[in-house]
């Protein structure tokens, strides 16, 4: 055997021991920086690896192509090495950071808050929705309205107290005392009258406007609800079922209904309606009545052939009586606190 074969074979032992001392060190690097700080040990100039190179020359020339080649492919290896784990240790590194920056979008939050209807829209609706169940239909109307709309065909001689400016919100618009603020919804009946052919069951609930003092039971701006029906051969006793069938829906089977004779302008008979609660007691609701022949007339409809009734109250009051509030002007508030409650 030859001098240089010993000595190609203990370099390929050195060169394999160098390799495994330096994939431990690449194992043994716990991050970015502690790899770098291996890697002239490693794969520098003065690296055992680089060192065996100084070594083959003393090899004969025979065996120096392999143990070349024996040394590249460490280097090569263990660059590889170095390379693949370098980027392991980035990707860890990148790891904890977006784990440490993380937002978890998923998070459940409360729900930003929402508006709810107000406890009048609330009233209004359901007395629609128990007035549609029973037949009628809803209507409305300009809260602007002609003075012959809200009174003339309604039948209110001229010198009617509702006339009075102090009690009648006029509008600067036409000729004076033309134009005005509605003072109930009694104008849609007209309208409807008017613009549809009878037989007629309809409701009209809106907003109204009066010179009223503000206090516990009266505002300058409030609403109600007026029901009409023109039909052939109506009564006063179709008027006093409708108004019982509609107590029981709203209020429930523990309450009825009764007639008190009144006066109106725009009925005739009329009465006012009261409603008895369970313990006995009875409360004013509104007003009623037959509608008045003179109406019927005015507003193109032949009272020889058509009769009807008519009924009204209000919404804002009916709402304090439901959800026992003592005083009108909290409804008008805008208290959030009170409000909720509904």
């Amino acid at each position: 055997m030859s001098a240089g074969v010993p000595d190609a074979v203990a370099l390929a032992a050195d060169a394999r021991s160098c390799t495994e001392a330096a994939l431990a060190a690449i194992a043994d690097a716990a991050d970015v920086a502690a790899l770098a700080a291996v890697r002239p040990e490693l794969l520098g100039k003065g690296s055992p690896l680089s060192g065996l190179r100084r070594r083959l020359g003393s090899l004969a020339p025979a065996a120096r192509p392999a143990a070349g080649r024996a040394l590249s492919e460490a280097l090569a290896a263990v660059e590889a090495r170095y390379t693949e784990r370098l980027d392991e240790l980035r990707a860890a590194e990148r790891r904890a950071q977006l784990e440490a920056e993380r937002l978890d979008l998923t998070e459940l939050h409360e729900p930003p808050p929402v508006g709810r209807l107000h406890v009048i829209t609330q009233t209004q609706r359901r007395l629609e929705d128990v007035f549609c169940a029973m037949g009628y239909t809803v209507a409305e109307g300009p809260e602007i309205e002609t003075e012959w709309h809200n009174f003339g065909a309604l039948n209110f001689p001229p010198g009617h107290p509702a006339r009075d400016m102090y009690d009648t919100l006029y509008v600067d618009h036409g000729s004076p005392g033309s134009t005005l603020l509605r003072t109930h919804t009694s104008p849609v009946q007209v309208r409807v009258m008017q613009t549809r052919p009878p037989p007629l069951y309809v409701v009209a609930p809106g907003r109204c406007y009066r010179q009223d003092t503000a206090d516990a039971t009266h505002m300058p701006v409030f609403h109600q609800i007026e029901g009409l029906v023109v039909d052939e051969g109506i009564t006063l006793g179709d008027l006093a079922g409708a108004i019982e069938t509609f107590t029981t829906a709203y209020f429930g089977p523990g309450f009825t209904s009764r007639l008190r004779p009144s006066y109106f302008p725009f009925t005739e008979p009329s009465a006012e309606f009261d409603v008895q609660r369970p313990d006995g007691t009875w409360l004013e609701l509104g007003g009623s009545g037959m509608v008045h022949p003179s109406v019927l007339e005015v507003c193109g409809v032949d009272p020889e052939r058509w009769s009807g009734f008519a009924f009204g109250f209000g919404i804002d009051r009916l709402a304090m009586l439901r959800y026992g509030i003592d005083d009108l002007r909290d409804l008008w508030t805008n208290d959030v606190s009170f409000l909720e409650q509904f």
